[in-house]
């Protein structure tokens, strides 16, 4: 049976993304980058040679990458067989956003949650974007 298998990030929405950012860098040493926020790096427990790792990512408050959730944070699920478990929740009648997108780093699915969140469901190919620091 599919599962997750990790959370992938949490993603909030800021009234003032920059001074929100310096906060986080200032106050807590967060490296946050202008693309996907701060990246931290892990290694597999069962599988020590692939890399892996989560994101910490303030959104500005006007982004509508949440939608149609109206809550003001959004968090990313990895999943080990995307396919698997966005058959299992269509079949169970929750609302899928969209249809599934794959891109250099994995597959991404959406679904709303019974609460209105928007939980992003990500099946990671094992590529790390090059502009994200992990090491």
């Amino acid at each position: 049976m599919a599962r997750v298998t990790g959370i992938g990030g949490v993603f909030f929405k800021c009234r003032d993304l920059e001074k929100t950012k310096d906060w986080y860098r200032e106050h807590l040493g967060m490296p946050l980058s202008d693309d996907y926020g701060a990246a931290y790096p892990f290694r597999e427990d069962d599988a020590p040679d692939t890399r892996g790792y989560a994101v910490f990512g303030p959104f500005n408050a006007r982004s509508r990458y949440f939608e149609p959730s109206d809550r003001g944070f959004m968090v990313n699920l990895r999943v080990d067989n995307l396919d698997e478990i966005v058959a299992g929740l269509r079949a169970a009648g929750a609302e899928i956003i969209g249809e599934p997108e794959s891109y250099d780093y994995g597959r991404f699915a959406w679904v709303i949650d019974p609460e209105g969140v928007k939980i992003e469901l990500w099946e990671p190919s094992g590529l790390i974007p090059s502009d994200i620091d992990v090491e």
